[in-house]
């Protein structure tokens, strides 16, 4: 019994080692996650239920707002705890200090809005979000960078012709741009996508991107009703915004009898000119023929 007293003695001498080690890992994390930050500014990081930046997003080049995740969950929010700074690289170097967020009510709940007074293109960003005065997430960026703009709106499409089989259809599709992109004065040069599908399908079929607010889509069958929907970027960017409202296209049914109908019209009058056309030459077969006999 003194044998398994002394075994049993030593496995709990060693669990309780094991245990104030790891109670010693976060701490030696955290210090070198400081120190990485230090080195790497741009770094957040990614500890589970702290808050963190989820999307930063400009709609038109003239403002943008940046979102966050609360945390509440886990216990580390407390009201007014969470706050976001910014800082602007208007020379080579940051010089300037440390700014709050501007507007934490325009852009909704856990987010920051920054208006024109506030935004500017081609300088550098960063952003970092605090909790109870400790940073949990840094990130730096340009606004050209996180342009997706709004949704296009008002679309409506037009019938361009029917096919002579009367089976397919073409039509051109029209749009408007975001309200508030200043594509008129240039400021911002958006180019479209245009998606559609057949309403019981699942896989939208893509059109190649333009830069004009109409496509034209062919080879519709008039018997099926179709959706379409058309997002926008900025040209010289990858990211898209949000799709627009769907549009659905029903197009005009063709009967067989209004088919068949186009079809023997012009047979019919090809047939009455050429019985019309063989009666004058008989006649004037029978004439010549009734004057040689005469002379």
């Amino acid at each position: 019994m003194d044998l398994w007293q002394l075994l049993l003695t030593v496995a709990l001498a060693g669990s309780s080692d094991a245990f104030s080690g790891s109670e010693a890992t976060p701490a030696t994390l955290g210090r070198a996650s400081e120190s990485l930050q230090r080195v790497h500014p741009g770094l957040g990081t990614n500890s589970s239920g702290k808050p963190k930046f989820t999307k930063c997003r400009s709609p038109e080049l003239e403002t943008f707002s940046c979102h966050w995740t609360d945390g509440v969950h886990h216990g580390l929010k407390s009201p007014g705890s969470v706050q976001l700074f910014y800082i602007r690289r208007n020379t080579q170097e940051w010089t300037q200090e440390w700014k709050e967020c501007p507007d934490y009510v325009s852009a909704g709940e856990n987010s920051c809005y920054f208006n024109s007074s506030y935004t500017s293109i081609w300088i550098p960003y960063c952003i970092k979000l605090t909790n109870n005065g400790g940073m949990v997430d840094q990130k730096c960026f340009s606004v050209e960078e996180i342009v997706q703009p709004d949704p296009p709106i008002g679309l409506n499409w037009t019938l361009l012709n029917v096919s002579l089989t009367g089976i397919h259809a073409d039509i051109q599709v029209r749009w408007e741009p975001p309200p508030n992109a200043d594509v008129q004065k240039g400021w911002i040069v958006l180019e479209y996508e245009l998606q559609y599908k057949e309403v019981n399908e699942t896989q939208w079929k893509m059109m190649d991107p333009v830069l004009s607010t109409s496509v034209p889509v062919y080879s519709l069958r008039l018997d099926k009703e179709y959706e379409v929907r058309v997002r926008s970027r900025q040209r010289s960017s990858e990211k898209y915004g949000e799709f627009s409202e769907v549009l659905y296209v029903t197009l005009p049914q063709m009967s067989p009898f209004t088919c068949e109908e186009d079809f023997r019209f012009p047979w019919f009058l090809i047939i009455i000119f050429g019985i019309f056309g063989l009666t004058v030459m008989l006649f004037v077969f029978i004439f010549s023929k009734q004057q040689r006999k005469e002379s």
